[in-house]
């Protein structure tokens, strides 16, 4: 148990430190304009470039594994909407961002530093199928569920330019690309460029989390809405649960594969949920609670499946 807390207290040390340095300057949300610019069109996409060149290309082409684990995150998305549905009385718009609170980990922020920590090297290419595929499904999802809520404002074919605009022009998924082409040429970049990818793939994490934690400490949680308990439930229980069956279901898979998709499925909401609530003016206050209460239950939430996925304690009658 010493050896998960050393790992996982890291990780949520920096985020209370990020949000004990928001609490104590409380400096405007604006002033991290830049280094969420860093994060997500810098380091970010150095990290998966780096992680997805070097690793062969056959690996990369799992479609079991894709749509086990996009599927269970669909599953997740399908009952939280659900949830969001009951308590908001049939708001499709607000029901949308309740279903990204329920299924959108911060597989971004957290997930690849987390997991290579966690698994080592072997997490590098389920962590990069899960970002994109999770991603892919969910970005093409909110803005069509965003254009029924809200028909006057856009056309579906609009929609359907944004949500592609959207997928493809994101700077992970260009990463990505990136790293497969190199990974299918086997192409080897010169020293000094591999080592400035490098730099940019280690200050990845620490940035990031430093982040998530000052940007919820900007959103002080002031009453808690009815649907996100049940939203957090989702999130971080059943989330990994339904990746487990669903894993078990179109397995076999390496076991570094299965724990990886489990640590990367009990991640708490993505700060995205709050980006895409604001872009919409939809379920913006709750959106920024499921955030901050989903980040202090997976505290315990996480750290119990780190264990879990450590000590060889997950069930073991599902495996094929």
């Amino acid at each position: 148990m010493v050896e998960i807390l050393n790992l996982a207290l890291p990780f949520f040390g920096l985020i209370f430190i990020g949000f004990a340095c928001g609490k104590i300057k409380q400096i405007p949300d604006t002033a991290l304009a830049w280094m969420n610019f860093f994060i997500v069109y810098v380091a970010l996409p150095a990290l998966f470039y780096r992680i997805i060149a070097q690793t062969p290309l056959e690996k990369l082409a799992s479609a079991n594994f894709v749509i086990a684990t996009t599927l269970a995150t669909f599953c997740a998305f399908a009952v939280s909407f659900a949830i969001g549905m009951a308590i908001r009385r049939g708001n499709i718009a607000e029901s949308t961002i309740a279903g990204l609170a329920g299924s959108y980990g911060n597989i971004g922020y957290m997930g690849p530093g987390l997991a290579l920590a966690t698994l080592g090297p072997e997490a590098a290419v389920p962590v990069a199928l899960i970002f994109c595929f999770d991603t892919l499904l969910l970005f093409t999802l909110v803005p069509f569920l965003m254009a029924l809520a809200k028909p006057q404002q856009i056309s579906i074919a609009a929609t359907a330019v944004e949500a592609v605009k959207r997928i493809v022009l994101h700077p992970l998924m260009i990463a990505t690309a990136l790293g497969v082409a190199s990974a299918a040429i086997q192409f080897q970049p010169p020293l000094a460029l591999d080592r400035l990818l490098q730099f940019l793939h280690n200050a990845a994490a620490p940035c990031a989390l430093f982040a998530l934690g000052v940007t919820v400490a900007l959103r002080p949680l002031k009453k808690m809405p009815w649907e996100v308990p049940f939203l957090t439930v989702v999130k971080l229980m059943v989330h990994p649960v339904l990746i487990f069956l669903l894993i078990s279901l179109f397995g076999p898979f390496e076991r570094s594969w299965i724990d990886t998709a489990l640590l990367m499925a009990a991640l708490p909401p993505a700060l995205n949920v709050f980006v895409f609530a604001r872009q919409y003016d939809s379920w913006v206050e709750q959106a920024s609670n499921a955030v901050l209460v989903g980040t202090l239950v997976s505290v315990f939430t996480l750290t119990s499946v780190m264990w879990m996925v450590k000590t060889g304690s997950l069930p073991q009658l599902l495996f094929r």
